[in-house]
């Protein structure tokens, strides 16, 4: 609408037409609908006559209303399945073409009843069904009546007299072409802001028939990219914890096997070297390099998945992580059944990475570990009784934690007020794991 070409273009014709049509097939629809519907429409009309003081049976009232909500029930979606295809076929003025979404259904008639009867598409294509009678219709009529049809007559209104007729606006009445000619004005000004207002107009009602006649609305859409979504993520996940055990395994099993291979002949050679002579003194400084490059070898090997982990589970890897941490630490786990292996490496590396903010960050004296199963759900705290202040944007990992919980679909809170005390809760779903 806001390029130049705009006027010119097929799309305000196209509109136009679009609810010309709406004109068209919301009456059709609206007289098949009609024998389903005139139950409600009598019961209505007892309503108003009860208001205006005049007796009527309340078991009557009750029984026609119940009458006219099973038959509009069983009615109206057979009708929404006559119209809809209608709607889909309109729709193209203003819309790509849409799928229908029905289920295929075998033979015999009522085959395809109970399958047509018991499909969401079915269910919402009779929503707009009611959306077009009551609503979408009015709404066309008050639109076109307004800009197309007002503009056209005030514009040809100067001619009207010249049959011998009058021109009549409310209160004013014109007889003559020349006092009607003011007129002519504003019903071009009318006719120049139609398309502005069709346009959109057609668009929402474009909007509400795609979401409602669409066989994939974009609901539909987003719940399978959402569960796609999070199948890929359970499949990176398992890739990764594959790719880090592996790691793991050549870490220990090849470069730090052949690091005590060589520290260990470094040793050997070291005591066939001659008492105090310059090569007794490298070997010693080289072998105790050896020793030092192991020591980190194995810290990193076991950072990346300890192996008391794998074999025994978090209620003795977390023991073992507290004993090494330099802050003062409480381990409490309370886990009646072991979680799934993923869900243990989550949880090890985040009370790893908590007690690290803990030791670097958080000046405390005493940090308390605490691990247990609430129904289905893993929780892991710490909490410290240091400086309090913690900030994700800080710099301090929690950013990283956070979305390490959120790929095994946890959630993480932080409650750290300055001067203390500061509260990681974390949170994984945590079903039975056989």
């Amino acid at each position: 609408m806001r390029s130049r070409g705009f006027l010119w273009s097929s799309w305000p014709w196209r509109s136009l037409g679009h609810l010309v049509g709406t004109l068209v097939t919301a009456p059709l629809a609206a007289l098949v609908l009609f024998p389903f519907g005139m139950p409600l429409i009598l019961l209505g009309e007892r309503l108003e006559a009860l208001a205006l003081g005049e007796p009527q049976g309340a078991w009557t009232l009750a029984a026609l209303s119940l009458f006219g909500a099973v038959l509009l029930l069983l009615g109206g979606p057979f009708v929404a399945l006559l119209v809809a295809p209608v709607e889909r076929w309109r729709l193209r003025l203003v819309h790509p073409p849409i799928d229908h979404g029905h289920r295929a259904t075998g033979p015999g008639l009522w085959q395809r009843m109970r399958v047509r009867y018991t499909e969401a598409a079915t269910w919402r294509e009779f929503g707009y069904l009611l959306l077009l009678v009551l609503l979408l219709d009015g709404l066309t009529w008050s639109l076109l009546f307004l800009f197309p049809v007002m503009g056209a007559f005030l514009v040809v209104s100067p001619l009207i007299p010249l049959f011998g007729e009058t021109v009549a606006l409310g209160w004013w009445h014109f007889d003559d072409p020349l006092t009607a000619l003011p007129l002519v004005a504003p019903g071009i000004l009318l006719l120049l802001i139609t398309p502005y207002v069709c346009t959109p107009a057609a668009g929402v009602h474009a909007m509400v028939a795609r979401t409602l006649l669409s066989g994939r609305g974009e609901t539909e859409e987003l719940r399978s990219e959402l569960v796609e979504v999070t199948r890929s993520r359970a499949r990176l996940v398992d890739a990764f914890e594959t790719e880090r055990r592996r790691i793991e395994r050549d870490l220990h099993d090849g470069a730090q096997q052949q690091l005590i291979s060589l520290a260990m002949r470094l040793d050997l050679a070291r005591m066939d070297a001659p008492a105090g002579s310059g090569m007794e003194r490298a070997l010693i400084q080289v072998h105790g390099q050896a020793k030092e490059i192991i020591g980190s070898l194995r810290e990193i090997v076991h950072g990346i998945h300890p192996k008391v982990l794998s074999d025994r589970g978090l209620a003795a890897a977390l023991p073992e992580l507290a004993d090494r941490s330099p802050v003062p630490s409480r381990v409490r786990v309370d886990l009646p059944r072991r979680p799934p292996p993923h869900l243990e490496s989550a949880a090890y590396y985040v009370a790893a990475e908590s007690l690290t903010n803990v030791a670097k960050h958080a000046e405390a004296t005493e940090v308390r570990l605490n691990t247990r199963l609430e129904g289905d759900t893993l929780v892991l705290e710490t909490i410290d009784d240091g400086r309090g202040g913690a900030d994700p944007e800080g710099g301090t990992g929690l950013t990283g934690l956070a979305d390490r919980v959120a790929v095994v679909g946890g959630r993480i809170w932080l409650s750290s007020p300055p001067g203390g005390p500061t509260r990681l809760r974390a949170e994984f779903p945590c079903p039975p794991f056989e």
